[in-house]
């Protein structure tokens, strides 16, 4: 009998999205076809990524470079100083993360941003998909008010575009995103990858674009979690990490952080080939 295989994609930002695209694209050329997993996990640039995948688009069109202002909507408006402060409070070690990431909810809803609909017409652009797709596609958001991780699919209450844009949704780029009268605020904010998620998976392939930016132990503690006999991650390699640059959010080094995952595909694709067609016993 064939393993179930789950994908788990982890956030990143602009450049994450593109490197996470071309990796993706690079190793369905080299003959692994992710979007055979049984189940696809998003966060945030994860939830773009796999959203597309899991709908059957075209990954190559990320590879173009493009602005926001070519998508649909206003550019995202970014509150620089509440980014600082997001940041500071996740990384603030006397703060118990439920606390950490409630305190967050309040600086994104005192973010100047674009507004919500704009934000769910640019995520619905980038995604090009409208409807849930027939299989499990689990999208991960963080609930402003408690903290609390919310997985959506497709027996939820959100669109897909919603549940895509809530799970991008950075405080202070882009506003919390009101689904069922409660706001929600970007996955990542929790974990960068939320891989426990994918509980009860026999094999497991993990992407964490930021793997450089989070310590190691959370995942490894997630990974454990999920029980899943392989694991294979994969995170950018120095070539890319070049290519992204300092700032995730950065547009410009779109199609370089692209061509960099299309390039490492090419070194991964044989470990993860391994993985992905292995047996369960």
């Amino acid at each position: 009998m064939n393993s179930t295989r789950a994908l788990v994609l982890g956030g990143g930002g602009t450049v994450g999205t593109a490197w996470t695209a071309g990796l993706v694209s690079g190793m369905r050329r080299e003959g692994v076809d992710l979007a055979e997993a049984d189940l696809i996990v998003g966060t945030s640039a994860g939830a773009i990524v796999g959203t597309m995948l899991a709908t059957g688009q075209d990954l190559d069109l990320l590879d173009a470079p493009a602005s926001p202002t070519d998508q649909s909507g206003p550019a995202p408006k970014a509150d620089s100083g509440r980014l600082t402060e997001v940041f500071a409070i996740l990384r603030d070690p006397s703060l118990e993360p439920a606390d950490a990431r409630r305190r967050v909810g309040r600086l994104a809803q005192a973010a100047e941003t674009i507004t919500e609909q704009a934000h769910i017409a640019l995520m619905s652009t980038l995604i090009t998909a409208r409807e849930w797709p027939d299989r499990e596609l689990l999208i991960t958001a963080v609930d402003i008010e408690t903290g609390e991780l919310k997985v959506w699919d497709r027996a939820g209450v959100a669109s897909l575009p919603t549940a895509v844009a809530s799970s991008c949704a950075l405080p202070g780029l882009f506003p919390p995103i009101t689904i069922n009268g409660r706001q929600y605020m970007d996955g990542g904010i929790g974990s960068g990858t939320n891989a426990d998620v994918a509980t009860g998976a026999d094999v497991l392939v993990v992407v964490e674009p930021l793997a450089h930016l989070f310590p190691r132990e959370p995942l490894e503690q997630e990974l454990a979690a999920t029980g899943a006999g392989t694991v294979v991650t994969i995170n950018p390699d120095q070539a890319a990490l070049d290519a992204f640059g300092p700032n995730t959010s950065d547009w410009a080094v779109r199609q370089p952080a692209w061509q960099a995952g299309l390039r490492q595909a090419a070194t991964t694709a044989e470990r993860v080939r391994a993985a992905w067609r292995r047996r369960a016993s």
